[in-house]
C-alpha cells in the first residue's frame, strides 16, 4: 500500500488497481457553484462511497468516494461510470429519472488511480465478475437525500461536507419532491445480455 505523510497526519492509501468493494454511501450535496472554462457554472452533485475489500493495518476497511454531477447525460462522468458498473446502457425510460439510491449495497470493481498528489482517486467501476463477491459492510450506509432530508445522517456528515451542503439552494427548500438523477445537459467532466444489478 501506499503511505502518505505530512506534518499533520499520517494515513493509509490502497494502491492503485481494481478492488471488489460495495456501495455503503450516496451523499447528495445539491447544487454546488463552481467554474468551467473560465465561466461560473451551477451543478447538482452527490458524492458516492465505496467500502473495499482491501484492510488497513489496523483492520479497518479502506474507502473509497468520488464526487459527481448528478445527470445521466452523454458528456457526464457519472453515465459511463454507472453504465459500467451494471454491464449494460440506461433504457430510455431509465434516463428520464434513477434513483442513485438503487447503488446502495451493491458491488462492483473499483478502479483506483493515483492522483497528482499520490493520493488515490476513483477511476471508474466495472461489473463484479463471476464468481466474485463484494466485500460484506462493515461501515454504516449513508444516505443523504436532500429531498426526503434526515437531520441524524446530515449531523454524522463531516464538517466540510456539511458546510458544502448548507452553501446549495436545496438545503435551504428541505422537503421538496423526490430528487432523481436526470439526462438534462451538463458540461463535460474530467451493452451484455447479462442481468442488469440497478
Amino acid at each position: 500500500m501506499v503511505t502518505v505523510r505530512n506534518s499533520d497526519s499520517h494515513f493509509e492509501n490502497p494502491e492503485p488497481g481494481s478492488y471488489p468493494a460495495t456501495c455503503y454511501k450516496i451523499i447528495d450535496l445539491g447544487t454546488q457553484e463552481g467554474e468551467y472554462q473560465g465561466k461560473t457554472i451551477k451543478r447538482r452533485q452527490v458524492i458516492i462511497g465505496w467500502e473495499l475489500a482491501e484492510k488497513m493495518t489496523n483492520g479497518d476497511p479502506f474507502v473509497a468516494s468520488a464526487f459527481y454531477t448528478a445527470s445521466l447525460s452523454e458528456k457526464s462522468k457519472l453515465r459511463p461510470m454507472l453504465e459500467s458498473w451494471r454491464g449494460s446502457a440506461f433504457t430510455p425510460e431509465e434516463l428520464d429519472g434513477f434513483d442513485l439510491g438503487k447503488l446502495l449495497g451493491k458491488s462492483c470493481l473499483i478502479s483506483l488511480v493515483l492522483n497528482e498528489k499520490q493520493k488515490t482517486k476513483v477511476g471508474g467501476a466495472s461489473k463484479m465478475p463471476k464468481g466474485l463477491t463484494g466485500p460484506v459492510l462493515i461501515n454504516k450506509i449513508v444516505h443523504l437525500d436532500l429531498d426526503k432530508f434526515d437531520q441524524a445522517t446530515f449531523d454524522g456528515l463531516s464538517d466540510k461536507i456539511k458546510d458544502m451542503i448548507k452553501r446549495s439552494p436545496e438545503y435551504a427548500l428541505v422537503g421538496r419532491p423526490a430528487y432523481a438523477v436526470t439526462s438534462e445537459e451538463e458540461p463535460p467532466e474530467e451493452a451484455s445480455g447479462e442481468e442488469v444489478l440497478f
